[in-house]
C-alpha cells in the first residue's frame, strides 16, 4: 500500500474529515477506542454512530466499531456534520475587556471558553463573542477575525485582539519575532530542584496520541519545532510548586509539554496525566485532600497572567496583568495550608 500522507483535519463543505496513518508499533485495539485519542471532542457514541453509518474506513473499506486497529492501517473518518468554523455566528456572550482603543483590545479569557470554533466546538467561543460586539474585525492568516494569538480552552488569562488590518500585521509580527512578552503562572506537581531555569525542547505532535504534543530530541528532533520556556519558582508548597513561566516561543501546549518533559506535569492537567496523584504519600487522607483540590480547580492550573507588546500606532510598550483567578487561588491556598500543617 502506498504511503498515504497524514491529513488529520481536512475539511470540505459538507463534512468533517479525519485521516490517520496507524503507527507501525500499534497494539490491536478497537477502532472506537483508538479514535478517541485522535479526534478532539468526539465521544465514543459519536464514533460508534459514524461506524454504524458506514463513515469509518480502514484502507478504504468501511468497518464497524469493533474492528481491531492494526499497524500501518490507514483510517479515514467522515462525520456528517458541517464545519461550522467556516460559518461564524455572532453570539451575545459577555467579554471581560481589560483595555480597548481604536486599534486593539486586551481581553481576559475565562477558563472553559474556547478561543475559536473548531472540531466539536462550534459556538460559545471567544470569536463568536467578538464578532457580535465588534464589526469588521480583520482576519488573520487562518481567516479568524481579530485573533493574534490564542490560549487553550482550560487556560485562563490575557489575549490581545486586533481591530484593524494594520494592528493585525504589526501585532502578529511581534509574536512571530518573539518581541511580545508573555508570562504564565502554573501550579506543577513536585518540588522543583532549581529556583529558575530554561527548558529547550522541540515540540511536535505525539506519535500515538494526537491530542497531545511531546518533546522530540536526538535523531527525532526534526519532528518538532523549536520551543523555549523560561521558568522561575514563585512558591514551594511541598508536593507541588507554584512557578512563573515566560514564553520565548508559542507552540501549542508549550508549558504543559515542557513541564511534563522535566517531570513536573501541571496540576490537574488531564490531557497530560496531571489529574492523577503524581507526588506525595499513599495515605487515604492525602488522596482525599488532593481530590478536594481537583474539585476546587477542575482544570489545568495555568493562567496567562501578563502580556506586553508595542502598540501598533503609538509605538509605546503596553503591559497588562490579570489577577490569578479564584479557582487557582483557592487551590494554592489549600496547598499552603497543607504544607504548613506538614511542617509543624
Amino acid at each position: 500500500m502506498p504511503n498515504i500522507p497524514d491529513i488529520s483535519e481536512q475539511e470540505d463543505e459538507l463534512y468533517e474529515h479525519h485521516a490517520i496513518n496507524v503507527d507501525k508499533g500499534q497494539q490491536p485495539l478497537r477502532i472506537d477506542k483508538y479514535l478517541m485519542n485522535f479526534i478532539e471532542n468526539a465521544t465514543r457514541n459519536k464514533i460508534q454512530a459514524a461506524a454504524k453509518d458506514g463513515s469509518i474506513f480502514v484502507n478504504n473499506v468501511p468497518v464497524k466499531s469493533n474492528y481491531k486497529v492494526k499497524p500501518n492501517d490507514f483510517i479515514s473518518v467522515k462525520f456528517e456534520h458541517p464545519p461550522h468554523e467556516n460559518l461564524l455566528i455572532a453570539e451575545d456572550i459577555p467579554i471581560d475587556i481589560v483595555y480597548e482603543d481604536d486599534d486593539l483590545l486586551v481581553v481576559n479569557k475565562p477558563a472553559g471558553m474556547v478561543v475559536h470554533p473548531g472540531h466539536g466546538n462550534y459556538s460559545g467561543t471567544l470569536i463568536n463573542a467578538l464578532i457580535f460586539h465588534f464589526e469588521n474585525l480583520p482576519n488573520n492568516s487562518s481567516e479568524r477575525p481579530g485573533l493574534v494569538h490564542r490560549i487553550d480552552k482550560d487556560t485562563s488569562g490575557l489575549l490581545v485582539i486586533a481591530k484593524t488590518e494594520q494592528a493585525m500585521a504589526h501585532l502578529s509580527n511581534q509574536f512571530a519575532k518573539k518581541t511580545s512578552e508573555r508570562e504564565y503562572v502554573a501550579l506543577v506537581w513536585g518540588n522543583m530542584e532549581e529556583d529558575e531555569g530554561t527548558i529547550e525542547g522541540h515540540i511536535g505532535r505525539h506519535p500515538k496520541n494526537r491530542l497531545q504534543n511531546t518533546v522530540y530530541e536526538g535523531e527525532d528532533i526534526d519532528k518538532g519545532k523549536p520551543a523555549i520556556t523560561h521558568y522561575k519558582v514563585i512558591e514551594r508548597l511541598g508536593y507541588v510548586t507554584l512557578v512563573s513561566c515566560k514564553l520565548e516561543t508559542g507552540r501549542t501546549h508549550q508549558i504543559r509539554v515542557h513541564m511534563k518533559h522535566i517531570g513536573h506535569t501541571l496540576f490537574n492537567d488531564e490531557r497530560y496525566g496531571g489529574e492523577r496523584i503524581l507526588k506525595g504519600t499513599t495515605f487515604t487522607k492525602y488522596k482525599q485532600f488532593v481530590d478536594n483540590c481537583f474539585k476546587v480547580l477542575p482544570r489545568q492550573a495555568l493562567h496567562a497572567r501578563t502580556l506586553g507588546f508595542v502598540h501598533p500606532t503609538t509605538g509605546k510598550f503596553l503591559k497588562f496583568e490579570s489577577e490569578i483567578p479564584e479557582d487557582i487561588a483557592q487551590c494554592i491556598e489549600k496547598w499552603r495550608h497543607y504544607a504548613k500543617h506538614q511542617d509543624s
